[in-house]
Parts: structure tokens; sequence; C-alpha cells
């Protein structure tokens, strides 16, 4: 319009802020010490931040003692004022709140606001609808005669007690702030704090790894230095060997020149034939591999750094994940869990309908008598079978799924029996048993009745742990193809009867490789067993035994050099890495090819004369009604009862190193010197 920026209404408040501030600034002029009407300021204390007048800076700030060092300026407008201090000189200064006081009148008078089109009215009402003041005069000209119109003092109150409301709401707003912000600072000391304390925690498990590795480096070393120790001897004795008989052989070609010599027929001829003898046998003792070195230059180890490596670059930090419901109670299939001999097959299945992640399973078995439940199985397969159980014993079988946010509830309690004991008084069988001509009847895995019990009430947290059980475990994909068998013996030709307690608890089994050294060497579905070092390492059945009487017998397919294989029993936990029978886990009958020696925790006793050859048949009999371990040789006892008083569980054994190779064969009846002992009154 024709007025331009006047046409606006103009913002008191704006006005009357600012004329606050400039006479604040010309207030902060003056003498900030003068009780009543304060004097221009003459100086200013740099350090005090004081504004002082001449009476006032003699006596409030002599130039003396301490203060003389202060700096004194002339006022500057602008400048912060410092409180008001209530000490010294000062403190017998009268203050008064600014709202009441002279100054705040004098410097902040009220202002009488008038109407922008009627100058000589002043503001007495305020429009709702238009949010202005108006005056008497606007009404009656009927501007705002349908407006909401209200007292200007009513409704400068009322916004004003609301605009107070707002600020206090925004103040609270403000601290919250301002405490954010203070715990934003701590969080920065802290995560300092936790950064130093985590890397000190990893530079330990990567040190911990460092000397782990070292260790591990020193074994190695210690091997190959054993291995070229061997090697050293070996050849040594080669060498002194061949040194020996090359000079016997350069004497004896010396002597036959001599002999050519000679002139007489007659002396001649009466050592010439005995001369060619000897020569050609000469001759043929080298020919008998005695010109072959026994041992290559070439080592027979090769480090296997590739799983290390991989695990090494793959090394990270674990992040934690959303956490996700735990998983479903699994479900046990029934139509493929199954016992067989001292063995249990379990088989589950997450519930159809289950979406949850699974990272793994935990099986539990009770000991076979109604004992607390323990873990035998942790992982991610669905089958797992369990060896070296109780023979005619009762077992509840129970599973769980687990994943990071924890273990699922059980599921229902399976109750299983293993396969009678073939010691029972009430069955009888022809003796010798005619293997082939027995016959098998499948019969069902479970007890007559297949009990499904509510599952116990399991723990709300899970370990992963590698203990060493008494069980010999491993998983399986395929469930076994018959279940639990029996002897039936409807039909039996046989009409000589001998009672039971003659016959074997027969039980079929095989060499183990999960527990056995790395050395071992498996073929023959696990029947056949050799090793790769020159030292004697230790190998497990799969089967243990805790009851019954048992028989196996071994056959020597590979007998160089004449070595001292061992044969006997074990603990789960025996020494791998040494002669079986060296520590208190092992009762065997170590031999050679002339004679034979029982050991036990190191101790050898009962020299007996025989030993084995290739061909040979080494056999163990194991009687845990009579506590007692006996060996034999080619069927025949070798030494008396080797070890008696024997109670646990026990596992069958052999020692051997890469000069011999044994074959095992089971599931075969008592020997006959045994059986007929057994049969004496």
């Amino acid at each position: 319009g024709e007025r331009g920026l006047r046409a606006f209404p103009r913002t008191r408040l704006l006005e009357g802020v600012i004329d606050r501030y400039q006479q604040g600034r010309a207030a902060a002029l003056r003498c900030q010490l003068c009780e009543k009407a304060p004097k221009e300021a003459a100086v200013m204390c740099e350090q005090c931040d004081v504004f002082y007048c001449d009476p006032c800076r003699l006596r409030c700030h002599p130039p003396r003692g301490p203060l003389a060092k202060h700096r004194l300026v002339p006022p500057a407008p602008g400048r912060a004022r410092r409180p008001h201090p209530p000490r010294g000189p000062l403190a017998k200064h009268r203050l008064v709140p600014p709202a009441q006081g002279r100054l705040s009148r004098r410097l902040s008078p009220r202002k009488i606001s008038t109407c922008t089109d009627h100058e000589l009215e002043n503001h007495s009402m305020y429009c709702v609808q238009c949010k202005s003041p108006v005056c008497y005069q606007c009404l009656e000209e009927g501007k705002h005669s349908s407006h909401e119109v209200k007292a200007l003092g009513a409704m400068w109150k009322l916004h004003k007690s609301q605009l107070s409301q707002a600020l206090n709401g925004l103040s609270d707003r403000a601290k919250e702030a301002k405490e954010f912000l203070v715990q934003l600072r701590n969080m920065v000391q802290q995560i300092q704090e936790n950064s130093v304390e985590f890397e000190a925690c990893l530079v330990a498990q990567c040190d911990a790894l460092i000397d782990a590795l070292n260790r591990r480096k020193a074994q190695l070393l210690s091997r190959v230095n054993k291995e070229h120790e061997h090697k050293l001897k070996v050849v040594r004795d080669q060498i002194s060997h061949c040194t020996v008989k090359l000079r016997q052989t350069t004497g004896l070609m010396e002597y036959c020149l001599e002999v050519i010599k000679e002139n007489d027929p007659s002396g001649f001829l009466q050592i010439s034939d005995a001369l060619i003898r000897r020569v050609h046998m000469t001759e043929d003792q080298w020919g008998k591999g005695t010109l072959t070195p026994r041992m290559t230059t070439d080592f027979d180890l090769n480090l296997d750094n590739a799983p290390l490596l991989q695990s090494i670059h793959q090394l990270d930090f674990v992040q934690m994940k959303v956490s996700s419901p735990v998983p479903a109670p699994p479900i046990l299939q029934l139509e493929e869990c199954c016992t067989h001999n001292n063995s249990a097959t379990l088989s589950w299945k997450q519930p159809p309908l289950s979406t949850v992640q699974v990272e793994g399973y935990i099986l539990e078995l009770d000991d076979g008598n109604g004992g607390q439940f323990r873990e035998v199985y942790v992982g991610k397969e669905t089958m797992c079978t369990v060896d070296g159980l109780h023979f005619n014993s009762t077992y509840s079988a129970r599973v769980k799924a687990f994943n990071k946010s924890g273990v699922s509830p059980y599921s229902k309690t399976l109750v299983l029996q293993t396969s009678e004991d073939t010691q029972s008084e009430e069955q009888t069988l022809p003796f010798p048993v005619p293997l082939e001509r027995s016959q098998l009847r499948r019969m069902s895995p479970f007890s007559s009745t297949l009990n499904l019990q509510p599952s116990f009430s399991g723990r709300s947290y899970f370990e992963l742990r590698s203990s060493a059980h008494q069980l010999s475990l491993h998983s399986s994909l395929q469930s076994l193809n018959s279940a639990g068998c029996n002897f039936d013996t409807q039909g039996s030709p046989y009409s000589q009867l001998v009672d039971i307690k003659k016959m074997v608890a027969v039980a079929w089994f095989s060499f183990d490789p999960s527990s056995a050294h790395a050395d071992i060497i498996f073929s023959n579905d696990n029947l056949t067993v050799t090793c790769n070092s020159y030292d004697d390492r230790v190998v497990l059945g799969k089967t243990g035994f805790s009851k019954g009487l048992h028989y196996w017998e071994l056959s020597i397919d590979r007998y160089d050099n004449h070595p001292d294989p061992a044969f006997g029993v074990a603990r789960i936990d025996v020494l791998k890495d040494a002669m079986l029978g060296k520590d208190d886990k092992a009762w065997a009958m170590y031999v050679d090819n002339n004679r034979s020696w029982f050991m036990h925790n190191n101790s050898h006793t009962n020299r007996t004369e025989g030993g084995i050859t290739k061909g040979a048949t080494v056999g163990v009999l194991l009687d845990l009604t009579r506590r007692t371990l006996t060996f034999s040789i080619n069927e025949d006892q070798q030494g008396p009862v080797a070890f008696e008083n024997l109670e646990g569980l026990f596992f069958p054994a052999v020692s051997l190193n890469r000069n011999v190779q044994v074959t095992l064969h089971t599931g075969l009846p008592v020997p006959e010197f045994y059986a007929s002992r057994s049969a004496m009154p």
C-alpha cells in the first residue's frame, strides 16, 4: 500500500526487549557497588570484572596487597557484569529483587499501547479471531462485531500463564537434554575404558593361541627328532652289520686266494669242497636283502595344516543377533528307534509345523537303573547310536533342541530294553553253538510294554562340553538294518544241552576309529588295523562290557622285525600313545615271537614261553562273572589266569606299530580249555 512497511502492525514486544537491552547497556556503565544512586563508572577491573566509581574504587579496590596486580581499564559498553559477591566490603550492600526494585521500575517502565488505526485510543480489548488488540472505537465501527472479543488484561494474563506452563515443559526437556548429554559424555569415557579392556582381552586370547601353537610345534619337532633318531639308528645298525659281514667276506676271499696258490693237489682237494660250500653260503647271505636299505631317507610325515589355516582365516568376532524363540520339543520317531545287542539307536525330528531355527540337539540317557540323566550326544544330527550299554537293562532316553535363544522342553521319555543277557538261567542252548545253523528271530526292540512317560523338567541353560564319557558314542545317518535280535532255539537239531552259564554273551563289534590314536590305519570295515608309526599305538573296540562272559580273537596278518604287540582290555580313557598296559587303565598281554608277559600299570609278570608268528591267533576271554581275564595263543591257554578282581566297564584293546597288522573276530563261543574248566565241579 501507500504506507509500505508502516502498514504492518508494530511488534511492541520486540520494541520492549530492545529498550530493555539498551537500558541494560547504559546501566552497565555505572558503578556496580554504589548503594543508592549509582554514579558513573570510572574504571573496570579486568580480574574482578566489576565497574567502579572513584570513591568505590578507593574504598573497595585499593591499589595495594593482592589487588595491586589487578589491571584497571576504562569502562566499555557491553561488558558482562559479575554477580554481586556477599563478602568483604560487599557484604554490607543491600540487594533487592529486580521486579520490585526502583532500578527495575526505572529501567523498564510499563508502556501503554495505542491503536494503530485510532492513535488517540488505547488498546483495551482483544479479538480472539484476529489475534490482535483493539480499542473501543474499533468495536463501535463494527469491524469486529461478529468476533469474540475479550478484555485485554484478562487475555494478557491468560496467555502469559499458558506461555509459563509451556516454558516449564520446555525447561524440563532442556533439563533432560542436559542429563542426556552428561550420559553421552560418560558413554564416551566408558567406551574408551571398554576398548582398552577388550583390546587387552583380545591380545591375551591371541597370545594363548600362539602359545598353544608353539607347544604343538615343540611336540611336532620332538616327533620329527624321534623319527630322525630312529632312522639314524636303523641305518647305523645296518652299517655296523654290513661292515662286520664285509670284513668276514674279505677275510674269506683272501684265504681263498691263498688256497688257490697252493700247488699240492691232495692238500687243495682236502679242503676245497668245504671251502666252496662256505663261499656259496656267504654269497647267498649277501643276496637275501642284505644290500637293500632297511630305512628310507624320506620322512613319512606330512603336516596337515590346511584346517588350522582355514580356522585362522575364519577367526572373527561373534556378533550378537536378535533373539529368536526357543525351539519346540523334538519328536522321537518310534519306528526308527531300536536296540541291538548292548547298543541303542534313537531317531528324532522337529515338529512338522515348527519354523524356529534349530542349531543342535542334546540326547540324554539314564544309567539303566532309573538314575539321573546325563548327556551322551550333542550335535546337529537327528540320529545317534549309543554303544557300550549293559545287556538286559532298561534305559530311559529323551532329547531336546537348542539355539542361541535357549533350550527347548524335553521330548517324551522313551524306555528301551537292551538284548537279553545270554547268561539267563531259564534258557539253554546247544554247545558249542553252530552259528551257521542257529536261527535268529527278529524280536521287538523295546520291552513288552512301550512306556511313553511325561518329560522331566529340564534346565533353562545348556553347556556344550567335550568330556570323556564311559559310553562310546557315534552318530549315524542311516537306521540299523535289523532291530534287536535274540536267540530262538526252536527246532534245534541238537539234543545235548549245556547250561547257558558256559555260553559266551555273543556280541559283534569292530574297532572304533573315533577313539583310536591318529596313527592307526583301519580297513575291512574297521575289523583290520595296523599303524603308520614305529611307536606303539592303541585302538579300542566299539563295545564296552560290564558283565557277562565275552570272547574274541585277533589273527596276526603281518608280523615283521619281531615287534611286541599287546592285547587285552582297557578303560575308555587309556593312554593311546604307549604300549597297552603301561598305565593303570589297561590289562594286557604283550608277546613277541618267543614268549609273552602280562602287564598292568607298567608291571610285568608271568613270563611264559611261546610266541606268535604270521598267521597265529590270539584269544582274549573276559569273564566278568568271575571278574577274570585269560589269554590264549592258537586256542591254547597262554599262562595262568592273567588278571583277577576286574570290575567296571572294559573295552577290547590292542596296541601295535607299523610292523604288525591284526584282524578282529567277534561273536565266538568260549574256547574248549575254558569250557572244560567251567564244567569242573
